[in-house]
């Protein structure tokens, strides 16, 4: 994870996380997860205080930059934040809102643990995999230009510093956590320089630093046929900018979707909690939503905030609401996109009377 930062004291008992609560269906989740947070942070010393910030199209809405800078200030200053959906228009409009934060913060490491959810059937049972992903360079770097009036060119970047980078993250990460193998996916069979490079160093901090994980290499192509045959097969996949964004959606789709994987973006300093779903606005504030991703995510942010600043109170309330909700989807309470009959809010009510 990334490194405490010096400036936050050890015993405090009053920790600020900014929110972005995003758009569409983003308002209500966020307020059932923050509602869920503060009941289960309660019997600790600590405290939480929230700080709204906005960003995207609710920023605009309000007559604001896309990135107000006191959003930008505010993340900095705390070092973490917690983020509902944000919408990105398609081929046209405003650029990602994830991609300028993950630039401006320089949040090279975006991870996401998919497992299998009790009480949520799907063709497997046994998935326990965690996505480790290159967040700042590849195809997503945008460098795209019109090379002649219809013919346009992206720019796929790769840096050995970067790559070095999110190798070494990762296999620290696997060992850490006490993972036994680390997977590369690429295509360095046809992109022999940009993934060729991405390759070596992956291979390389394995044989320098992490000789006792076990590691492999595999095509991308029939790594995803790998991955839906037996998902079981695989531990740690760790992947380039755009192979990971479209194989962590791949690999929640074998657990049930995008409603039941949380995700972190992690720099050196800073760190950024987010729903990897989209904003919905086609049932916002109708109180069907699930709440349930971004909850996973701020249990990741409660984990990252215990290691760090060094308050293990709050590694026992995440493990807290990690059970409440799993003990939801056990005996049902759920909402209707996962099979259950609970709205937004009443399902937020189910796993604080559980915790």
């Amino acid at each position: 994870m990334a490194r405490p930062d010096k400036e936050y004291k050890r015993n405090m008992s009053s920790i600020e996380i900014p929110v972005i609560a995003g758009d569409g269906i983003g308002p209500e989740i966020t307020s059932a997860v923050l509602k869920i947070v503060d009941a289960a942070v309660r019997s600790t010393s600590l405290q939480l205080e929230w700080i709204p910030v906005v960003a995207g199209l609710s920023a605009l809405e309000q007559g604001s930059e896309l990135i107000p800078q006191r959003t930008m200030d505010e993340i900095a200053r705390c070092g973490v934040a917690l983020k509902g959906p944000c919408t990105t228009p398609v081929g046209e409009g405003f650029t990602s809102i994830n991609v300028k934060l993950r630039k401006a913060f320089n949040l090279y490491a975006a991870v996401r643990p998919v497992r299998s959810m009790p009480g949520v059937e799907t063709r497997y049972q046994n998935v326990d995999l965690i996505i480790i992903r290159e967040n700042t360079e590849g195809l997503y770097s945008g460098v795209e230009n019109e090379v002649t009036p219809g013919v346009v060119m992206s720019m796929k970047v790769a840096s050995k510093a970067a790559c070095q980078r999110i190798a070494t993250w990762a296999f620290r990460f696997a060992n850490r956590r006490g993972r036994e193998k680390v997977t590369v996916l690429h295509k360095a069979n046809i992109m022999k320089m940009t993934d060729g490079l991405f390759l070596k160093c992956a291979s390389d901090v394995h044989a320098n630093d992490y000789p006792n994980l076990a590691f492999e290499s595999t095509i991308i192509d029939a790594g995803c046929m790998k991955l839906v045959q037996d998902p079981s097969q695989f531990d740690v996949l760790l992947l380039e900018n755009l192979y990971g964004d479209v194989i962590s959606d791949l690999c929640a789709g074998l657990v049930g979707g995008l409603g039941v994987v949380p995700g972190a973006n992690i720099g050196e300093d800073l760190s950024i909690f987010e729903a990897v779903h989209g904003s919905a606005p086609d049932i916002a504030g109708r109180n069907i939503a699930n709440p349930l991703a971004l909850l996973m995510s701020s249990v990741m942010m409660l984990n990252f905030l215990a290691e760090t600043r060094q308050l293990p109170e709050l590694a026992e309330s995440a493990e807290l609401i990690r059970r409440s909700y799993d003990a939801c989807m056990i005996h049902g309470e759920k909402t209707r996109d996962l099979g259950g009959e609970l709205g937004t809010a009443e399902f937020a009510d189910a796993v604080i009377a559980r915790l």
